[in-house]
């Protein structure tokens, strides 16, 4: 929820495609709504590494080396957007600070503003290749528990896959990237909501780790 107000409720609006002038004028009209969006990214960024702590938990009866494996995946993704995140001050001092207002011409300043904003963007891709590959590790994993249906594990998997084929088109392949339906990250919002949904509503409840604890608490009441 966060992350898309900050790339489509605060960015998407302010951002004017490849025109540089008119970008710098939504910033500086729309400065507090621009700096909403920092702000939402980095709730999101900490909301990610609480849910990759809570999956490393659930998921770690299941395979103990994957679920390490795909926090680790996670947390690179998040370090990348975290750094990321700091080319979006980048166009606030170009446009709005003493040194700059007289060291640089507006369209130079303009120019350089919106150069910060797509290098953004790039690091945004960049971002989610780690988090498509967590996601289909998420997928395997869910795939395999028992606790989850297998349909939000084939979700998540092809979440996963839909995250870096996107990611890496637009990287590596623009002109390929442009040919891909605009649908394609369509998964990743079902493939998420779907597990989002079904934990928020059953719970971790069954899962190996909790089923073979309980047994063992037992055991130790009845010694006492």
């Amino acid at each position: 929820m966060f992350g898309l107000f900050a790339e489509v409720g605060a960015r998407g609006p302010l951002i004017v495609g490849s025109d540089a002038a008119a970008t710098a004028r939504a910033i500086l009209a729309e400065e507090p709504l621009f700096r909403a969006g920092i702000a939402a990214d980095l709730a999101m960024l900490g909301c990610y590494v609480g849910v990759t702590a809570l999956f490393l938990d659930v998921f770690r009866p299941v395979h103990a080396g994957v679920s390490r494996m795909a926090a680790a995946f996670s947390l690179i993704g998040i370090a990348v957007l975290a750094a990321d995140t700091l080319l979006l001050l980048a166009p606030l001092r170009l446009l709005a600070t003493a040194p700059y207002l007289s060291a640089l011409g507006a369209p130079q300043r303009e120019a350089a503003a919106l150069l910060a904003l797509k290098v953004h963007g790039d690091g945004y891709d960049v971002s989610l290749v780690f988090f498509g590959i967590y996601c289909v590790m998420l997928g395997w994993l869910a795939w395999r528990s028992g606790f989850l249906p297998k349909a939000i594990g084939g979700l998540m998997a092809l979440a996963g896959v839909c995250y870096i084929l996107n990611s890496v088109a637009d990287l590596a392949a623009p002109a390929f990237a442009h040919t891909l339906s605009p649908h394609i990250m369509d998964p990743t919002l079902i493939g998420e909501a779907a597990l989002a949904l079904w934990l928020l509503v059953f719970g971790a409840r069954g899962t190996p780790g909790r089923a073979t604890r309980m047994p063992q608490a037992a055991r130790q009441g009845h010694r006492a």
